[in-house]
């Protein structure tokens, strides 16, 4: 099992329903592949450095997650086959980035 990092982009024309069943989508298909969720964030919407298909702003989620790696392509393809999505990246962390996920979840945990 190795630990990656998603960010993926939503487009900012859908509903608060519609987002939260596309973000629930990609959640059940790692669960469902037997992937372990470690935390999940939505960070809301924002501005874009570049519009993106006309778009100017975007709905920006993060997964982290444990997975085997025969996992990921599939995952990816279900990003690149569903038309709510503008941009994502997924990347398999290191030790070190690791630790830095642990430190920035305790960090927003304490500001929370």
């Amino acid at each position: 099992m190795n630990n990656y990092e998603t960010v993926f982009i939503l487009n900012p024309v859908l509903s608060d329903v519609q987002i939260e069943e596309t973000v629930k989508k990609f959640e059940d298909f790692l669960i469902k592949n037997d992937a372990k969720m470690v935390s999940k964030e939505n960070w809301g919407l924002k501005k874009l450095a570049y519009p993106i298909q006309n778009k100017k702003s975007g709905f920006y989620h993060l997964f982290e997650f444990k997975a085997p790696g025969e996992v990921v392509a599939p995952y990816e393809q279900e990003f690149r086959r569903d038309e709510r999505v503008m941009r994502f990246l997924t990347v398999k962390l290191d030790k070190h980035a690791i630790e830095w996920a642990e430190k920035r979840r305790t960090r927003l945990k304490s500001k929370a």
